[in-house]
């Protein structure tokens, strides 16, 4: 009998305290092990950073240009959606179009309304998901399930 060969993945968290705390890319790599799937993974963070910010600073760029990784999870600042979605989604397809060059896919990781704000939720629900539609990229929905957990 042949022995099913693991699988591996390489992903790139480009993101700020919300992607690095509670070390975030570690916890899903090891969730993927307990299912057999090897996760390798570089994180990118910035305190408070828009995704602007990283796109600006040139690193992020560079490490999806240098190439490698199959999916790219962009985190953008929590706020931003709220204040700017406009300005949200031209920070996304400046990182989309890299990503798609580089031959790896686009993650969105949707962000949480802060405590004090909830009914904000709808309106990053929507910017994630519209340029996520736009783009052919994966929402990854955590704020909803955040918010459905605390209802």
């Amino acid at each position: 009998m042949a022995k099913k060969k693991s699988q591996s993945i390489n992903l790139l968290f480009i993101g700020n305290s919300f992607t690095q705390r509670n070390n975030l890319p570690e916890l899903i790599a090891e969730m993927a092990a307990a299912r057999g799937v090897t996760i390798n993974h570089e994180l990118i963070s910035v305190g408070g950073a828009s995704l602007r910010t990283h796109w600006n600073g040139g690193r992020a760029a560079k490490a999806i240009e240098q190439g490698g990784f199959d999916y790219v999870v962009l985190q953008e600042q929590s706020t931003l959606p709220v204040k700017n979605a406009q300005r949200m989604a031209e920070n996304v397809r400046l990182f989309d179009a890299a990503i798609k060059t580089a031959g790896a896919k686009t993650v969105l990781y949707m962000t949480w309304a802060r405590q004090h704000t909830p009914e904000a939720q709808p309106v990053i629900a929507n910017a994630y998901n519209s340029i996520g539609k736009e783009l052919g990229a994966i929402v990854v929905p955590v704020g909803l399930a955040w918010q459905s957990f605390l209802a």
